[in-house]
């Protein structure tokens, strides 16, 4: 995720973060999505981020491509459902990898390992759109009910 400046506007750095996080995830989604329904069953897992349930100041595009990859998995779950595959949208938040190590607020920090924990957890459920770690949903609920008035102040 590359850094964004808060006076930036880079058209490089916004095109490579929908190309990696929404058209990326698109290219393989569609791979795993005809071998699946061939199959008539499975669980796809794509992996979102709590950053597309709001667009924030801090990097615009990384909001817009995680916002579209749910989106597009939400159509996909739709789309797949008749055919005995599960798709999963796996949202975390702040997760301690090298890409958040840059990233001034990382609230609710958790590890790789719990993470990918959690998320496993989810797909064994079928759980439709999984938080990780869960506290993140009444968090996102909260931060998505605010008028934009009020969202549009805070620092997030």
């Amino acid at each position: 995720m590359p850094h964004v400046g808060e006076a930036e506007y880079s058209l490089e750095k916004d095109r490579l973060t929908v190309e990696v996080n929404l058209l990326g995830a698109i290219a393989w989604l569609n791979q795993a999505a005809e071998c699946f329904v061939r199959s008539q069953a499975g669980t796809i897992v794509g992996i979102s981020s709590v950053a597309g349930d709001r667009g924030r100041r801090g990097n615009p595009a990384y909001c817009a491509s995680k916002a579209a990859l749910d989106a597009y998995l939400e159509a996909l779950r739709h789309r797949l459902v008749r055919s005995g595959v599960t798709v999963v949208t796996a949202k975390p938040g702040p997760v301690d990898t090298r890409m958040s190590a840059g990233v001034r607020r990382r609230p609710f920090l958790i590890s790789a390992d719990r993470a990918a924990r959690q998320i496993l957890a989810a797909a064994r459920r079928g759980t439709p759109v999984a938080y990780v770690p869960g506290l993140w949903r009444p968090v996102m609920c909260a931060i998505r009910s605010l008028p934009h008035s009020l969202f549009a102040c805070l620092d997030i």
